[in-house]
């Protein structure tokens, strides 16, 4: 393997490793400022023993969420120069940006909410973790509108050879990275809603702390069932806007071959790209064409209308597209058999038990349904590492392949490292659960 396969390789293993954090810090997020503000407003202690609870597994995932992002960055420099030459002028705005503000916003008041305990009033420790919450969120716009440009290039002008922002309205308005950003954020928050589902059911399945999973299963169930709705409908649109966009990678997203209006989709679809031709089982009319264009009859581009050397991996993208249609599809049915059973207070009943019991294991499938998403979204932009612009192949670092070598096989060991202490922890924590504290007068509050 040389250079640039290797070099794919790491920042493709290192992205995975970061997106295995990532998207619970911008779920949990929301949930602990949700329950601290209502701490504020109920002095129900109940709310604040909640916020502990949880706000300690928050805080667990992110610290290492920051320590593999930071990795992450660097790559930019080591592996992938030729591409920071051509484009540092835009990609480096919106993450210092991102840095300068956002992160420092998010890790500044994470430290007063974290210490601040015995120090600041309930009001100030629920404004800090609504800044936390805020941070968060911005950390992520400002990622993915540098993002965004590598998918839809906008506000630039090509002076000697390299990219220059010239308009960036242009760059924080692009409509595809606030697709993007709607879509990722979204499919976060069914992380942290399903990873609260999951905690949840462990405990309310061995009848502990009863009250506060309780509460916890109800605010959890709302915010899935919310999440896991606006997704596909978020997705949907998003789709259309990528076909008009760049219709190689919506061609590859249904392994789309022939260009034509009215198209159907197969319920099954193996593609074999050396053919150009696919196994079909189960054709939908003109369903096809509905979902790229929203008009049953749309004209769809195939894929041999667009250069062989210009088209992404097809059976890569079309099965990690279909990977999160069908576990989308899941979440929602999940989430709204949730709301049910607890709204007509059946969820504890022994019957269904068994719904419970699999909630537990759900919480890693948005893990699955989410870096599926970036597999569709980064891969389906090859061989461009900025579309029309700038191809792959011309992006990576002039070094050796045994330097690669080193610096992958180093990152492979100590991002497994992480991965398993912040998997030992937020176990070893989640299980636990709430450490009670009692005072003269009798439970104080549960950390």
């Amino acid at each position: 393997m040389d250079a640039l396969l290797l070099s794919r390789l790491q920042f493709a293993i290192t992205v995975f490793y970061h997106f295995l954090f990532v998207p619970l810090t911008i779920g949990l997020v929301i949930f602990c400022a949700y329950v601290e503000i209502q701490h504020v407003r109920t002095k129900n202690p109940l709310y604040r023993q909640m916020a502990d609870f949880w706000g300690k597994l928050f805080s667990i995932n992110v610290v290492l969420g920051i320590v593999t992002g930071i990795t992450m960055e660097f790559q930019f420099g080591t592996n992938w120069s030729e591409y920071s030459k051509y484009m540092g002028d835009i990609f480096g705005s919106p993450l210092a940006i991102e840095a300068l503000v956002a992160f420092f916003l998010e890790s500044t008041f994470l430290g007063v909410w974290l210490f601040g305990r015995n120090k600041f009033s309930p009001k100030v420790r629920a404004t800090a973790m609504v800044l936390v919450a805020i941070g968060t969120n911005l950390s992520a716009l400002w990622i993915i509108t540098a993002n965004g440009f590598m998918q839809n290039p906008v506000g630039y002008e090509i002076v000697n050879g390299k990219l220059v922002m010239d308009d960036f309205f242009a760059l924080m308005t692009n409509g595809y990275a606030w697709r993007i950003f709607f879509h990722t954020v979204i499919g976060s928050y069914i992380f942290g809603a399903f990873f609260v589902l999951a905690v949840s059911a462990y405990h309310l399945l061995r009848k502990q702390y009863m009250e506060l999973f309780m509460k916890s299963f109800k605010i959890g169930i709302i915010f899935a069932v919310f999440a896991a709705t606006a997704t596909p409908i978020i997705g949907h649109f998003f789709g259309n806007y990528t076909a008009k966009q760049n219709p190689a990678k919506a061609a590859a997203m249904e392994a789309v071959w022939e260009t034509g209006e009215g198209i159907g989709m197969p319920l099954l679809i193996i593609p074999h790209e050396k053919e150009e031709k696919n196994t079909e089982i189960l054709v939908l009319p003109k369903v096809g064409s509905l979902l790229f264009t929203n008009d049953p009859n749309g004209k769809v581009i195939g894929l041999k209308d667009i250069p062989k050397e210009e088209r992404p991996p097809v059976a890569m993208v079309h099965f990690a597209f279909r990977t999160m249609v069908i576990l989308g599809t899941l979440f929602m049915a999940l989430a709204w058999l949730g709301a049910y059973l607890y709204k007509t207070g059946r969820l504890l009943q022994k019957k269904w038990s068994w719904y419970l019991k699999v909630l537990i294991p759900s919480v890693v499938l948005p893990v699955i349904c989410i870096n599926a998403g970036w597999i569709v979204t980064e891969v389906g932009r090859q061989p461009w590492t900025v579309v029309g612009l700038l191809k792959t192949a011309d992006s990576v670092s002039p070094i050796p392949a045994s330097q690669v070598w080193f610096s992958l096989g180093s990152l492979v060991v100590f991002y497994t490292v992480l991965l398993i202490m912040d998997t030992y922890l937020m176990v070893k924590f989640a299980k636990k659960g709430p450490e009670i504290h009692t005072t003269e007068e009798g439970v104080d509050h549960v950390a």
